[in-house]
């Protein structure tokens, strides 16, 4: 009899009552839908502020498309946010369609191609700005939105999470190679047409423009940051981004021990190539000096050197100081202005 009972009672030993397995799925069901709920919420918040970009070009046949992508409104007035590739010329325009279902032309205000980040403006503002966050704040496991126009579908959302932070994303100008810092790497699936669109966190802040698809279940966005706003801002008024570069190629190089007791660190940067009629080759930088600072900064890594080369210093006198066979020498050097090469 007591088998019989524990046959009716529908549980076998060890397992939960029936009250424990309803109680089970229903916080299973209310997990999926906190879950559900936050997408769509970030969904229905940025809906109005994610545009369909549609790139053109004049040609003998007249103005054909030559490009797609997505875009984030940053102000009222019609200033939208992308990527540079999105945009491919600095001349370019274009048609943006919005989820009201206004077509809406565009100019592109500037372009950059080292950060990937360019603004164009449509011909008429009532735009829907949406909010800028700080991806500096991000952790790895963090909930993500991608929101975009993949294949041409307007309006898709993907979510998932943040996979990876500090990633680089190499970026190429006639001055040389850059490095677009602090990436953000995301599982949220990224198509053709997902480029320009907007990464978002669960408060439905953009902390990132969706950039790149580095595999399957691997996209990449230049996050929104200090960084980036600043940048963001030079486009939005000056039409471009100015930067210093001095014209060598290098990379981390650890110090003889003499040298890290010296000047208190272990590693400077190894010049591998110097650049001919560049601010460096002018000042006799030659390969194999090893960078140690610049005017009492130090740097360890070539991303330092970058990150010092902004516009102040474009024609301004710096002192270099390098290890040369051993010795420390300066070097008096003259940043010159980054000049890009157009491209793409």
């Amino acid at each position: 009899m007591a088998s019989l009972r524990l046959i009716e009672g529908g549980a076998a030993a060890g397992q939960p009552t029936g009250g424990a397995a309803d109680r089970a799925g229903q916080a299973e069901a209310e997990a999926l839908d906190a879950y559900s709920r936050v997408v769509s919420a970030v969904a229905d918040r940025l809906a109005a502020s994610v545009a369909s970009l549609r790139v053109q070009r004049r040609t003998r046949r007249g103005m054909v498309t030559a490009g797609a992508g997505s875009g984030v409104v940053l102000t009222h007035d019609g200033f939208v946010l992308t990527n540079a590739h999105v945009v491919g010329s600095a001349r370019g325009a274009g048609r943006a369609t919005f989820a009201d279902g206004r077509d809406l032309g565009f100019d592109v205000v500037g372009r950059d191609p080292l950060s990937d980040l360019a603004i164009v403006r449509t011909e008429d503002g009532g735009l829907t700005p949406a909010d800028l966050g700080d991806a500096d704040g991000l952790r790895v496991g963090q909930l993500v939105v991608a929101i975009g126009n993949p294949n041409g579908f307007a309006g898709s959302v993907t979510a998932g999470v943040v996979s990876a932070l500090g990633r680089a994303l190499p970026a190429r100008a006639r001055g040389g190679v850059r490095i677009i810092d602090n990436v953000i790497q995301t599982d949220a699936a990224l198509n053709p047409g997902n480029s320009g669109g907007a990464l978002v966190d669960g408060s439905g802040r953009v902390v990132g423009v969706n950039t790149a698809v580095a595999g399957i279940g691997l996209g990449l966005a230049v996050p929104i940051n200090e960084s980036t706003r600043l940048i963001i801002g030079q486009l939005m008024s000056d039409g471009r981004v100015r930067r210093a570069y001095v014209g060598i190629a290098g990379g981390p190089r650890p110090l003889p021990p003499n040298a890290q007791r010296q000047f208190g660190k272990r590693t400077g940067v190894e010049v591998v190539e110097v650049l001919d009629g560049s601010p460096a080759d002018r000042a006799g930088v030659r390969a194999e000096d090893v960078i140690l600072e610049v005017d009492g900064t130090a740097v360890e890594d070539a991303t330092d050197l970058q990150r010092l080369m902004v516009a102040e210093l474009i024609g301004t006198p710096v002192r270099l100081s390098v290890l040369r066979a051993g010795e420390p020498i300066d070097l008096e050097l003259t940043p010159a202005e980054l000049e890009l090469d157009g491209s793409s």
